[in-house]
């Protein structure tokens, strides 16, 4: 038994040489490869940077304008408007809006390219918050009652309108 044993280990040891090469695929070489990248035949562009043109010192003259706009809706409880005019060089304005609380917040500006935008905001009227109140739902509605008659039937049996049809043929002759 120990010669059986002894035999094995050498059999697989004879069978594991480090000097036979690795089995590859189906006992045939790997491909090599046929492609090969293309090396850049070109260089990187060079930065080239340079300041930009100061925006500030150069600016074109707006054109003249002037508008106006407001919204009054009591059933919303939206009241706001809006007017402006400029003569190209200073824009001047003024805008309202009443706010949630009951004041009227207005805001009264002047812009230009020198002095910026310049505002000066007031409010009239005092802040008022009043309790919430409970929801109540709206009365439902109601279908009003119907103020006719349902109709009467006035149809009977059509009378038939044709006659008894005539025969088209004759007596059969012997």
């Amino acid at each position: 038994m120990y010669a059986k044993v002894t035999l094995m280990c050498l059999a697989a040891v004879a069978l594991a040489r480090p000097d036979k090469p690795a089995p590859t695929g189906y006992g045939y070489a790997p491909p090599t490869p046929a492609y090969a990248p293309p090396q850049p035949s070109y260089s990187a562009p060079q930065p080239s940077y340079s300041a930009p043109a100061p925006s500030y010192e150069k600016h074109e003259e707006g054109m003249p304008f002037d508008f106006e706009y407001a919204v009054k809706d009591d059933y919303k409880g939206l009241d706001f408007d809006h007017n402006s005019n400029s003569d190209g060089k200073v824009v001047n304005g003024q805008y309202r809006v009443v706010l949630p609380d009951g004041r009227t917040q207005i805001v009264t500006y002047t812009a230009d390219h020198y002095n910026g935008y310049q505002a000066e905001v007031t409010y009239e009227g005092e802040a008022q918050y009043p309790e919430p109140q409970p929801y109540k739902p709206a009365p439902s509605y109601n279908a009003p009652a119907p103020s006719y008659k349902a109709p009467a039937p006035s149809y009977s049996a059509p009378a038939p309108t044709y006659e008894q049809p005539k025969p088209q043929y004759g007596a059969p002759q012997y």
